[in-house]
């Protein structure tokens, strides 16, 4: 049996007082989770949106650096050889940004992939910008042989004002009968006849019924299932898309305060919403979400940042207000 004696106190005593600083020693030794790579550096388990993301720098940035940050992040992402849903969001935040001859140049090669989501979702990607160079690159896609692709290209062309896919989208309303050529300016794509394939026509049926609208969680089925996984409040990033057509003040403080917001739908909609404020405070909010833990978000701040930096022009927003009232300084 152990007897305490003044040593053994002591001991005992001394042991006490340095176990918090062994702890801590252990702790500093461990891996600590660091900020993702600029380089597009994936966690071990190779999930890109399963990444830990550390501080953000303790020395600011300029903006310069914070530009070429941004464009690795994006560049990576649609470049990223495992990841069909990464290729995809990337090509989400690409279409933002309007003319841009880098992001077109992104978005075309995409057009390209193996991968027929991520074809749709460069063509819906491409639509989205409005710029006229890259409508030949749609084009080619009317007679694809994935049936989902023309009808996306075709459909992109109408709301782009070019109506070369009329055919496509008439057999699809047509459904099972067989279209007049007559009727569709006498063109007739590849795709026409297997457009009135039922189990076709139920394809497509599912992928619009879906939504065939490109966010910065994908389209359709893919985008509505990542929402239900990490969460998403549709009502408020309505709001702030709504928001978003007027500037104010007023709104402008409302989107700033929800970048920090806890719903990671409600940061990518106000980081998007931001990207048209070209103030350099508005730009350096923006760019904190380049380390946001939600690979989404980071995409869509690191286009919209591009764009609040006058680094990129801005995709056309359909119902935008000429008459936006200007933002008093």
């Amino acid at each position: 049996m152990l007897r305490f004696t003044p040593f053994t106190a002591r001991l005992f005593l001394l042991i006490f007082a340095l176990s918090p600083a062994v702890a801590s020693a252990d702790a500093q030794n461990m891996p600590q989770p660091s900020a993702p790579a600029a380089n597009g550096a994936q966690t071990p388990n190779n999930d890109p949106d399963g990444i830990v993301v550390g501080d953000q720098p303790s020395l600011p940035k300029t903006p310069a650096q914070l530009q070429d940050e941004a464009w690795k992040l994006l560049t990576s992402a649609v470049a990223d050889p495992k990841h069909a849903d990464t290729r995809i969001q990337a090509l989400a935040a690409l279409g933002q940004m309007g003319s841009n001859p880098r992001s077109l140049k992104l978005i075309e090669a995409a057009i390209e992939d193996r991968d027929v989501d991520v074809q749709t979702a460069a063509i819906l990607a491409a639509g989205q910008t409005k710029a006229a160079s890259i409508v030949p690159a749609i084009h080619r896609e009317l007679n694809s042989k994935e049936p989902q692709v023309a009808f996306t290209a075709a459909l992109s062309l109408w709301k782009m004002g070019d109506h070369s896919g009329e055919d496509i989208l008439a057999a699809v309303v047509d459904g099972e009968r067989r279209a007049s050529a007559t009727l569709i300016n006498g063109t007739e794509h590849d795709m026409d006849k297997t457009l009135h394939s039922p189990s076709e026509l139920a394809k497509i049926g599912v992928i619009q019924g879906a939504g065939l609208l490109l966010g910065p969680f994908g389209f359709g089925i893919t985008a509505y299932e990542y929402i239900k996984k990490n969460g998403g409040d549709s009502a408020r990033v309505n709001a702030i898309e709504a928001l978003s057509q007027e500037k104010s003040d007023g709104i402008r403080k409302v989107l700033l305060a929800a970048l920090g917001d806890k719903d990671l739908g409600v940061r990518a909609a106000a980081a998007k919403a931001l990207a048209s404020y070209h103030q350099p405070d508005i730009s350096a909010a923006i760019a904190k979400l380049f380390y946001d833990p939600k690979q989404p978000v980071r995409l869509t701040a690191s286009a919209s940042y591009l764009i609040s930096a006058n680094a990129s022009p801005e995709s056309p927003k359909p119902n935008e207000r000429r008459t936006a009232r200007r933002i008093r300084r």
